[in-house]
């Protein structure tokens, strides 16, 4: 599991595709139109996805969701343009609307079955460190493969982990719940959509009538809306008058310290929720800091920053999934993510319009501004620890 996770993000491209976009001549506001086609993609499927992966196996949806993605890097590769990246996003998009709830509940669920629940923030972490410490590598791997072949050679690399993904997700255990689904080869269709449309129903009226649960998904959604930030990195960093080989090395900063964060998640699982809301204000203030710095040196806050982040995030996450009490554990996942894409849209739009007035470094440091905001709801919206509070009182 924590290898599937990790080889989702050793992905050479990720450091340096909003710098092919730019060196095949689009503009700052096209680029975000990119994004918001990424994120349109996502947020129709995403909610229908989840309710897929929890009458259908898990394991074939991220076998899928694995090749789709490989299609996409692709791609940007072999029709580098407007429209073929517009291509390739939407079918990373596809992708991420496959894998993300799917996972988190493939995840959980295998834990359930082995009695070892209480595990799930602390192995949430571990495979989220993975994925950046493969993301770190994979960036520090994009300078030489970029010297060596370009953009070319760092797609094909990129492709090549997506298969190896697809891979080893075949090699995964099914979870209970999708094995049982997928052993029933007997049920006709129509029955499938039945169950299919009774489990879409049983998610959604669970985020809609458990407030813990709907305050928690909302939390998340706005959190997870926040990773919009990394994809303007690399053009704060070209701002700031680095070039394109050095990049890499500045967004690899980032890189590390979100590894850092989610390794630590699940020591700090069971802190108060006003220490997470401490730590989501302060990441507000060392990304803005190191934004405005307009130089290289101002990663070193934004790294720190985004590392605290990603610790609240990955707490965020491991709560809310021992908030569900019902069967459609992806789904609810689902419905989280499909509104975090509508955030995550909002910030695209915000970037696309504000970049026909104000620098990169303003508009990154504007966005800090409901990060701010958001540190005030934590704790509110943050479940407590699920061993600190009784089964009744998570239903309500």
């Amino acid at each position: 599991m924590v290898a599937f996770e990790a080889l989702q993000d050793f992905i050479p491209l990720y450091p340096l595709y909003q710098l092919l976009f730019a060196d095949h001549g689009l503009s700052a506001a096209q680029i975000s139109t990119l994004f918001v086609i990424w994120s349109t993609t996502g947020f129709v499927l995403e909610v229908p996805s989840g309710a897929w992966a929890d009458t259908y196996s898990r394991r074939k949806l991220l076998v899928l969701g694995a090749l789709i993605s490989a299609l996409g890097y692709a791609a940007w590769i072999t029709l580098p343009s407007f429209t073929g990246f517009a291509l390739g996003f939407v079918l990373w998009g596809t992708s991420s609307a496959l894998i993300s709830g799917t996972f988190e509940a493939f995840v959980y669920d295998e834990l359930v079955a082995r009695d070892r629940a209480g595990r799930y923030a602390s192995l949430l972490g571990r495979a989220r460190s993975a994925s950046f410490l493969a993301n770190l590598a994979a960036t520090a791997l994009a300078t030489p493969l970029f010297a060596l072949g370009g953009y070319t050679l760092a797609g094909i690399f990129s492709v090549l982990s997506c298969l190896v993904q697809a891979v080893v997700a075949l090699t995964l255990p099914e979870a209970p719940p999708a094995e049982a689904a997928a052993d029933d080869g007997s049920e006709s269709t129509g029955a499938a959509f039945a169950s299919y449309l009774a489990m879409l129903r049983s998610g959604v009226t669970e985020v809609l009538t458990g407030r813990t649960v709907r305050r928690a998904a909302g939390l998340v959604a706005v959190l997870l809306g926040f990773m919009a930030f990394d994809e303007y990195f690399p053009l704060l960093a070209r701002d700031a008058g680095a070039a394109t080989g050095v990049v890499p090395l500045l967004i690899a900063g980032t890189v590390a310290a979100q590894a850092i964060g989610g390794a630590l998640a699940g020591a700090a699982y069971k802190l108060p929720e006003a220490t997470f809301a401490i730590g989501l204000g302060l990441t507000a203030v060392l990304i803005a800091w190191g934004a405005l710095s307009r130089s290289a040196w101002g990663f070193i806050p934004i790294a720190i920053g985004y590392g605290v982040m990603q610790l609240v995030i990955v707490v965020s996450e491991a709560r809310l999934q021992d908030s569900i009490t019902g069967p459609a554990r992806a789904t609810i996942t689902s419905v989280s993510g499909f509104f975090s894409e509508v955030f995550a849209i909002a910030v695209f739009a915000g970037f696309a319009l504000g970049s026909l007035w104000f620098s990169m470094a303003v508009l990154v440091a504007a966005l800090t501004v409901p990060v701010l905001l958001t540190a005030f709801v934590v704790p509110l919206a943050l479940p407590a620890p699920v061993n600190s509070v009784s089964a009744e009182a998570r239903e309500t």
